[in-house]
């Protein structure tokens, strides 16, 4: 597998990462007395444990142009330190506090079986496999989205940028827009990261691992997937014909 095929099977992999429930969350869909179960799986699924994924990867590693580049998405994601913001995990709890929720529950999230399912398959790719899919999965899968073409190639349009009164989280939840200020200053750093990854993924994954990667994404995308569908059952979305359970609120998309 070549270097044009391995982009290509991991941008075809990046655009599948799309939720129909994403667009219920947008439209602020999502009952505000719900909200907290969507945050709290989040939480406990990945984005607490981010720097630790990325930690895995790190102690793998033998190569030290690729472990300069893990290492500083890790000192960004623990610490905040590149941006001046503050570590992912301690961001993510100041919107939850700033969304009036108290942060204590957060402390022991009680997975769902998806979520908990999820969870574990992360720590599998990214601590049992080399650093090549630990990277993979933590730069390219979770801090990555649906657009992960653009700046990439040519022509290609990135994600809507979202002006921060019309965050869902403002607009339809009450979050105070200062609570928004820190997160979308650790967030500006999102072009250099792209970049930092995808040079780790085409120029420094070395051509026989290329299989393992992609075999890995793959697992990930369809654990990923399958969380997200339990996560909207969980929070009261049905897609659109479906038919919802008795008592359940619905969206139609």
């Amino acid at each position: 597998m070549n270097r044009s095929e391995f982009k290509e099977a991991l941008l075809r992999v990046m655009e599948r990462k799309v939720h129909w429930s994403e667009a219920a969350f947008a439209a602020g869909q999502i009952p505000r007395g719900r909200l907290h179960i969507l945050l709290e799986q989040e939480y406990g699924s990945h984005v607490r444990d981010l720097s630790l994924l990325l930690g895995l990867a790190f102690v793998q590693c033998q190569s030290p142009k690729a472990r300069k580049i893990i290492a500083e998405e890790l000192y960004e994601q623990e610490t905040g330190g590149l941006t001046g913001s503050d570590g992912n995990a301690e961001l993510f709890l100041s919107l939850v506090a700033g969304l009036g929720l108290s942060t204590d529950r957060f402390r022991h999230v009680s997975l769902s079986p998806e979520a908990a399912r999820f969870h574990e398959l992360l720590l599998e790719a990214s601590g049992r496999h080399g650093w090549e899919v630990g990277a993979a999965v933590t730069m390219v899968f979770l801090e990555g989205n649906a657009y992960a073409r653009a700046g990439l190639e040519p022509g290609v349009s990135d994600a809507p940028r979202v002006r921060p009164v019309d965050h869902p989280l403002v607009r339809f939840y009450g979050l105070p827009l200062k609570s928004l200020a820190l997160a979308r200053t650790h967030h500006g750093r999102d072009r250099a990261q792209r970049k930092a990854a995808w040079h780790l993924m085409l120029d420094l994954v070395p051509e026989e691992a290329r299989p393992q990667v992609l075999h890995w994404m793959g697992q990930v995308l369809h654990g990923w997937l399958h969380y997200r569908d339990e996560l909207a059952e969980k929070v009261g979305l049905v897609p659109a014909g479906a038919s919802p359970q008795p008592g359940s609120w619905r969206h139609s998309a």
